[in-house]
């Protein structure tokens, strides 16, 4: 049983993001930090995934679907990836960086003090890009977890980059946020798990971060990618927004 686990969901590249929340008391301190995906598609990929490999064990990986589109793009298996930075990063990897993220599982459970058995996954249990947001329908929830173990008590899951909390049919589910492309408000967005559920928020200076990545990367459009992203100007209404017909919510009755 874990007492402490830190979640870290969507770093996209972004090293000083990431290395402000590794900064913190209560992450260096967690029995497990658990990454749910889309990891490295961003500015700095091979920054990012250096880092987090030096932390060793304490370190579960789990693979987003912009992580598997980074390694079928490299594999040949496609031709193109809609995110324009990502084919971008995809040629930056080292031969074992791909190695590393074409290896990772789509989710994981774990048991945590005070939750029970915690899934972790990208998007939804069953796939990696499906959407759910805070306000999809209960019964679009109850199809995304329907394939979900009896024994499992909380799920949580990245992918739409807006922290939230909400209880669906009983089953407690998680969203920490995203680190490094957040939607609404800026700053770097995790979760830490164990006794309770705490959405958390670490702010770091912009300014310096913008100027960081824009200096160490050498993406085309760094500049306007920095600016857009690390000050997230896109709110969250923008976000739901542009989210909301890929819940199926325009199927509705």
């Amino acid at each position: 049983m874990l007492n402490r686990v830190a979640v870290l969901s969507d770093i996209h590249g972004v090293l000083p993001a990431l290395d402000a929340v590794l900064a913190e008391p209560e992450v260096s301190a967690a029995d497990r930090i658990v990454l749910t995906g889309d990891i490295t598609a961003g500015p700095q990929p091979t920054q990012v995934l250096d880092r987090l490999a030096s932390l060793g064990d304490r370190v579960v990986w789990i693979s987003g679907n912009a992580d598997r589109e980074l390694v079928e793009y490299r594999s040949g298996r496609r031709d193109s990836i809609p995110d324009p930075i990502a084919p971008w990063a995809a040629e930056q990897l080292r031969r074992d960086h791909i190695d590393l993220l074409d290896r990772l599982p789509q989710s994981i459970s774990l048991p945590v003090r005070g939750l029970g058995k915690v899934l972790f996954c990208h998007a939804t249990p069953r796939n990696d890009e499906e959407v759910v947001l805070v306000d999809s329908r209960l019964d679009r929830w109850l199809e995304v977890l329907s394939g979900v173990d009896t024994d499992i008590r909380a799920v949580v899951c990245g992918h739409t980059h807006m922290p939230f909390v909400r209880l669906v049919d009983g089953l407690l589910v998680i969203n920490p946020g995203s680190i490094g492309m957040p939607y609404g408000r800026a700053g770097a967005h995790w979760a830490l798990l164990g006794p309770g559920i705490e959405l958390r928020s670490t702010t770091f200076d912009i300014e310096a971060a913008v100027l960081q990545v824009t200096q160490d990367s050498s993406y085309p459009e760094i500049a306007e990618w920095a600016d857009y992203f690390l000050h997230a100007r896109a709110s969250d209404a923008d976000a739901l927004e542009g989210f909301a017909p890929r819940d199926g919510r325009s199927h509705a009755p």
